[in-house]
């Protein structure tokens, strides 16, 4: 046998690091990122016109669709900004903005990163030096718990402070940055949902059937979105019905093939139907419009983006009662499900926290639902109407707006929901 070669000590390295528990590499990287990332300005740097938007624009992620759906509405309101495609947290290459996008950044223009606490570090390893220094941080961040991991303390010493999407969001982050949270929903209403012109034929879908759509990713946790539940409240509705279909939108089912054998298992009969085609937002929103109904009986959200978007649409929405999405719906506007609190179980173990909660939904409470609204297009179409109004009175501009006066950044004071109307 001849002399070990560097090669070989690399290939014996990499199979040792790969036969470590997933979850212990994850921490490994994360807590190496938190160690070699730079430290932000310490106090509040001023803040300049304008704000740098970083995050997964080129992803079809939340955090992607957060980072889109923010830049999108900063440039309503009329505040100058700039996109920075940070693309996937765990890739370990540069980030290199076009010399166009860093030289028209203002020197103290504030970045706000779409990026979890978690993965913050390695994404600000990643950026520029210049992007960091005299800026303050703002992080954009979603979660979908009442208490967070250990690791999102360690992210809170990267960001100036933290907006959230919802109060529910706020409450579990607060306690790891005190004062330091402000709660800015999606303003949806400012840049609401847009239907590109596939219709129920596009989808494969009679025309005679009233039609349920459940719409979630696999990223974003099965055991949280909680498909399963939404298969037994179906059956139990409507059985084999052929005018009742089931249509589950499943994003990214490639990555995660164990769990979505099992929903594709559980998904069987003339009546249910899975879509995991890649879809534009524009189809997307498409598949919504041409529902009847929006189902989620999630365990725990920590907005609701596809509910919100449902209802701005004007469609009846059948959701838990529980967390994010309380914000902006009601017993008034949505066919609320109760629960009961329960340990969350994860088995990624993601949201595998001690302590920690989620909620059942009450399944025979969805039921009735389900069949009260599809037996009943005028309820359909009122609740819709309603859905359509709280979604606009509660998703409006001014959280934004106000939230960009905090740090100091004048704007237009155009009301943009005129702007939008006019």
């Amino acid at each position: 046998m001849g002399p070990t070669t560097a090669a070989d000590r690399v290939s014996l390295i990499h199979r040792a690091w790969r036969l470590l528990p997933a979850n212990a590499r994850v921490r490994f990287i994360r807590r190496a990122g938190a160690w070699l990332a730079p430290t932000i300005e310490p106090g509040t740097p001023m803040a300049s016109a304008g704000i740098a938007v970083g995050g997964e624009f080129s992803n079809a992620s939340g955090m992607g669709e957060s980072a889109r759906i923010i830049q999108q509405a900063l440039s309503v309101i009329d505040v100058p900004n700039w996109s920075i495609d940070t693309g996937s947290p765990w890739h370990l290459g540069k980030i290199r903005p076009a010399a166009s996008v860093l030289e028209a950044i203002p020197r103290h223009a504030p970045l706000m990163l779409h990026v979890n606490a978690p993965m913050l570090p390695l994404v600000m390893c990643r950026l520029p030096r210049t992007m960091l220094q005299q800026r303050r941080v703002v992080g954009f961040w979603n979660w979908e718990l009442p208490v967070v991991s250990r690791d999102w303390i360690i992210g809170a010493r990267f960001v100036h402070e933290v907006w959230v999407a919802s109060r529910f969001t706020a409450a579990a982050l607060e306690p790891v940055l005190p004062g330091r949270v402000r709660v800015v929903p999606y303003p949806l209403a400012l840049v609401p949902p847009r239907p590109s012109a596939l219709d129920r034929a596009a989808f494969g879908l009679p025309d005679g059937a009233v039609v349920i759509l459940v719409s979630f990713n696999l990223a974003s946790s099965m055991a949280r979105k909680n498909p399963m539940a939404a298969i037994a409240a179906f059956r139990a509705a409507f059985g084999g019905r052929p005018d009742r279909i089931l249509l589950m939108k499943v994003g990214h089912p490639h990555h995660f093939p164990t769990e979505f054998a099992k929903l594709a298992a559980a998904a069987t009969g003339p009546n249910i139907r899975l879509e995991t085609q890649n879809l534009s937002t524009a189809d997307n929103h498409a598949l919504i419009a041409a529902a009847d109904i929006v189902l989620s009986l999630h365990r725990s959200e920590g907005f609701g983006l596809v509910p919100a978007e449902a209802m701005l649409l004007g469609k009846p929405v059948i959701a838990t009662a529980w967390s994010g999405n309380i914000d902006f719906m009601d017993a008034d506007s949505a066919a609320l499900v109760g629960y009961r609190l329960v340990p969350a179980r994860d088995p990624r173990g993601t949201y595998d926290i001690a302590d920690a909660v989620w909620a059942e939904p009450d399944v025979a409470e969805a039921v009735a639902h389900l069949q009260r609204l599809a037996d009943d297009a005028a309820a359909r179409r009122e609740l819709g109407a309603r859905a359509r109004l709280a979604a606009h009175a509660r998703l409006g501009s001014e959280p934004l707006a106000a939230a960009v006066r905090a740090l100091g950044i004048h704007h237009p004071g155009e009301s943009a929901m005129d702007k939008v109307t006019a």
